[in-house]
């Protein structure tokens, strides 16, 4: 099969052959036909040699390289990158674990498949397409997911996350399961009870961020609940209460998460309720983080910060590691003498300097002795490509505050 055929600027290759699976739309000298958003189109060097096939899109990134070898995207083409996907989540005791039913399948460039996002949640796989092309083909995606998976659900979460200039108009919905019929039958709608390390919480992945719940924090979860035992633990920007529930399985002496939705405090507490019903070591307030931080009363030697995306742009990059710098000054006043800080960065724009130059810079101002414990990144079932360093967007630090 013939596709549209994109030429490269002389020497603009350079970093294709090193297999980085972005082509810049300033690297492209000519396109032969005129390609849609999301058609496949394949890469040439300027002496006509080729680079890699992938799907068009309008913007900056103008191809996201899914292959580098001349192949036909079909479906068994997308199954068998399913199944790799699979195979290395069984790989890490995550896939076929009775104590981790939930974890992500693919992680868009670190499983080869750019702009597709997929979590699963014991048999419900939440779908995210950031591209015009993987929208184009969800249904072979989902399918694709079924016949790896042998699971009974696929949800497609993209009305926000596809781009608008597209006129998609893409629609939250099953593509398989609840109102969609299996082999002509129609599947009740699924249980979003899922386990994380053998602890149980609702997703709500039909109205809450991402996919309905961060599974990229699982480690850096476990990592808290060593430290838990006997501290006053303050959860910020808690969402759904993942971190509260294992510290109080931790031995935490009491637990408060603050969030500013009122809908992630009412899941934190159902949260809560469903590992530790009738727990009173655990309160929840629906209220703005900062406030929270200046006003609060309560001493806490435990505080983990892990807030939203500050920058989902270069272009407000300055303002972001102000916000950091600003939310870990008020946490380092805070902190009793001895205490622990675990703090985040999701923003892929901000790196891992800058968000430590500007931890650094807020531990500088609060005056007080700080010591680096743990560099902590994402998890495994998130993975970075080698080639692809962008990929790697969570950042943390584990602090010990004198």
């Amino acid at each position: 099969m013939d596709y549209i055929k994109i030429t490269l600027k002389p020497k603009k290759e350079e970093s294709i052959l090193r297999f980085h699976p972005w082509i810049f739309s300033g690297a492209i000298q000519k396109i032969q036909g005129n390609p849609k958003e999301g058609d496949i189109v394949e890469i040439y060097t300027s002496n006509n040699e080729y680079c890699g096939t992938g799907h068009y899109q309008i913007g900056s990134i103008a191809v996201r390289i899914f292959s580098f070898e001349k192949t036909i995207p079909n479906f068994i083409f997308w199954k068998n990158k399913i199944e790799k996907a699979y195979q290395l989540r069984l790989a890490l005791g995550l896939a076929g674990c009775p104590e981790n039913n939930t974890y992500r399948l693919v992680h868009g460039e670190g499983d080869s498949m750019p702009g597709l996002i997929v979590d699963i949640y014991d048999q419900t796989a939440v779908m995210q397409a950031h591209s015009v092309g993987m929208h184009t083909i969800r249904m072979e995606l989902a399918n694709a997911i079924i016949d790896v998976l042998g699971i009974q659900h696929v949800y497609y979460k993209s009305e926000t996350t596809l781009p608008f200039k597209a006129n998609l108009n893409p629609k939250d919905e099953y593509l398989t399961g609840k109102g969609a019929p299996i082999h002509g039958v129609t599947l009740s709608h699924p249980v979003n009870t899922a386990i994380e390390n053998g602890l149980e919480f609702h997703v709500d992945w039909l109205k809450g961020q991402k996919t309905g719940f961060f599974t990229d924090q699982r480690d850096n979860r476990s990592l808290l609940e060593k430290y838990s035992n006997g501290r006053s633990v303050l959860n910020m920007f808690c969402y759904t209460g993942g971190f509260s529930f294992y510290a109080m399985r931790g031995g935490a002496k009491i637990v408060h998460s603050v969030d500013s939705s009122a809908k992630a405090i009412e899941l934190t507490k159902q949260n809560v309720e469903l590992n530790f019903p009738d727990d009173k070591r655990h309160e929840a307030y629906a209220t703005d983080a900062f406030r929270y931080l200046e006003e609060m009363k309560e001493e806490y030697d435990l505080i983990i910060l892990d807030p939203p995306a500050f920058a989902k742009h270069r272009d407000v990059l300055r303002n972001a590691l102000q916000g950091y710098k600003k939310l870990n000054v008020k946490a380092f006043e805070k902190i009793k003498p001895g205490g622990i800080l675990f703090t985040f960065s999701c923003s892929q724009a901000v790196s891992k300097e800058q968000f430590r130059l500007a931890v650094f810079s807020a531990a500088a101002i609060s005056g007080r002795n700080v010591r680096i414990l743990h560099q902590l990144s994402q998890p495994a079932d998130h993975p970075v490509n080698i080639y692809h360093p962008e990929g790697e967007y969570l950042k943390g630090l584990v602090l010990y505050v004198e």
